[in-house]
């Protein structure tokens, strides 16, 4: 009887799904609040957020030169998500593209539900003129995230925005309650079209550097965050841009650091922070200076030239305007981005949700059942520049490969199709996925032989950095490992000819991502699908194929 309320909700969204087809998206967003939320009531559920987003191409002036960008209810960035600890997110995305879109959420877990993970590998894409309704839970989430165009290099044009979720008010916060709460994406950017982009790259060349840096959409010091003075406020700051870590700060000013992707953080004093590429951090920032107007200030780091970006951070009765030069960016020290980075630790003492391995907080005493090893490299493969992973760069398939699995379609991926580390064979094309067994509890070691830092995102899961240095990893580098209160997140940087380990406990059945998030590698093949496989084939593991699941490739006609 408990799992009829589900079913009544899974069968009113499919009538709504069919009047918003006749009748437009309007009548939908209606109905479906008016019908959901009277459930919701009824059967006490999680609460529902709805939302209805239109996806178009507009003008937009980011560096100050008219671009066509991908435009969320005409807003670039788009609208932020606003949710709670559990919410329930009823998003209806109308693709007004001429083209086809889909929408990734990074950090949200999706528990048991890779369907609707939103990357091609797991979920197809919405086609031009069409609407798909995501149904997303944030179970057992706080913190702060980002969603983003995934298809194609669409991440450079737009439609990104911010995820913003806080703890259930019965649940106590390690920190007061701040005066106001801002979400700051930031991120590197290209004046030249994104399909002007792909193009380049699907020819074979490497990309140009980068135009700038945008604070919200801006690259002209025209973003302006109010204060008071005597007061606290949070600033929520994700990078969600291409390829570079950028460094945030604010002249006059510390921060501390209070959240990391969904992680309560041992509260750390800041001059200036890096943000690696698809990261996400949580800072206080008190207006404890003369009311006047400071610099906020985002460069580019460990790049042959620094981009550099200002906005401004102003007080009430400010007396001054900004003047002088911004404060500038730490030196180009590899050494002292790591120790910032190792320096972040997770709040043992604070409420709220936490990673569970195997019923156990203490991860660091449940026994290790495998080792892979990770390295992402550049290549040249059929006279074009790709990327691989272990010596195997990805290509996608004409099928999102979780819809075959789900179908039992057979030719459209190979389980094991990538080794567990790295080879001394010439790379190669293939559809890379990685089997993994549901509960088991690994290491992976991401060891990185350039001269870059590499930045790489798991999605459907946070996981423990457990340690991070120059030089080559070895198993003596385990002495090294924080196994106390290491950070649990979802996307951790690699600095150059250096190792990061992390210890990731597989309780999320479903085929997930594991990218580079540096979207030209990412696109030209580094990257993979992690299979976390239950023989079980229950409900409380899965849940089944959604109802309203686009069909696309070899899975159009397939019945579930």
């Amino acid at each position: 009887m408990q799992n009829q309320p589900s079913l009544s909700i899974s069968h009113l969204y499919l009538v709504v799904e069919t009047m918003q087809r006749r009748n437009g998206a309007l009548f939908g967003s209606l109905y479906y609040c008016v019908v959901l939320c009277l459930i919701a009531i009824v059967n006490a559920e999680d609460p529902y957020r709805f939302f209805t987003w239109n996806v178009t191409y507009g003008d937009i002036y980011p560096m100050g030169i008219r671009q066509q960008g991908i435009l969320i209810n005409g807003q670039f960035p788009g609208p932020e998500i606003y949710s709670v600890t559990n919410d329930n997110l009823i998003i209806n995305v109308f693709n007004n593209l001429p083209e086809p879109f889909l929408i990734s959420w990074n950090g949200i877990q999706q528990r048991r539900n890779s369907y609707v993970d939103g990357v091609y590998g797991t979920t197809c894409p919405i086609p031009s003129g069409q609407n798909f309704t995501y149904k997303l839970q944030v179970k057992d989430q706080i913190g702060s995230f980002y969603y983003f165009p995934s298809l194609g290099f669409q991440k450079a044009a737009g439609g990104f925005g911010a995820i913003k979720i806080l703890s259930r008010p019965r649940i106590p916060v390690p920190f007061s309650d701040p005066a106001d709460d801002y979400s700051i994406l930031i991120g590197d950017w290209y004046t030249t079209n994104h399909t002007r982009l792909e193009k380049i790259m699907d020819l074979g060349w490497r990309l140009p550097f980068p135009d700038g840096v945008l604070i919200n959409g801006r690259g002209d010091g025209g973003v302006t965050y109010n204060v008071e003075q005597g007061k606290t406020y949070r600033l929520r700051i994700s990078n969600v841009g291409l390829q570079n870590t950028l460094n945030f700060r604010i002249a006059g000013h510390t921060m501390t650091l209070v959240e990391v992707e969904g992680t309560h953080t041992v509260q750390t004093s800041l001059s200036s922070l890096d943000v690696h590429v698809g990261q996400s951090y949580s800072v206080l920032v008190t207006a404890d200076q003369p009311p006047q107007d400071y610099y906020i200030a985002v460069s580019s780091r460990f790049t042959s030239q620094t981009l550099n970006t200002t906005a401004v951070l102003r007080y009430a009765n400010s007396g001054k305007p900004v003047s002088g030069t911004p404060p500038p960016p730490p030196d180009n020290d590899i050494s002292w981005s790591l120790n910032q980075a190792r320096s972040i630790r997770t709040n043992l003492t604070a409420s709220g949700p936490r990673p569970n391995p195997q019923g156990s907080y203490h991860y660091g005493q449940i026994n290790i059942t495998r080792t892979i090893k990770i390295t992402g490299s550049a290549a040249i493969i059929d006279r074009k520049q790709r990327y691989h992973v272990n010596g195997v760069s990805f290509t996608a398939a004409d099928t999102p490969l979780k819809l075959a699995d789900y179908f039992n379609i057979s030719g459209v991926f190979k389980v094991g199709s990538i080794p567990d580390e790295p080879t001394n064979n010439a790379p190669y094309l293939n559809t890379s996925v990685m089997g993994a067994d549901f509960r088991a509890f690994i290491e992976i070691v991401f060891e990185n032989k350039e001269n870059i830092i590499q930045s790489w995102h798991l999605d459907g899961y946070n996981f423990f950095v457990v340690g991070m240095d120059e030089g080559r990893w070895s198993e003596t580098s385990r002495n090294t490992y924080n196994l106390v209160d290491a950070v649990s997140r979802c996307t951790v940087q690699v600095y150059p000819k250096s190792w990061t380990a992390i210890y990731l406990g597989l309780d999320n059945v479903g085929m997930w991502n594991i990218r580079n998030e540096f979207w030209v590698r990412q696109y030209l093949g580094e990257q993979f699908y992690l299979r976390v496989y239950s023989p079980v084939m229950s409900s409380r593991d899965e849940y089944p194929l959604p109802q309203n699941a686009l069909l696309c490739g070899r899975a159009v006609g397939k019945s579930s």
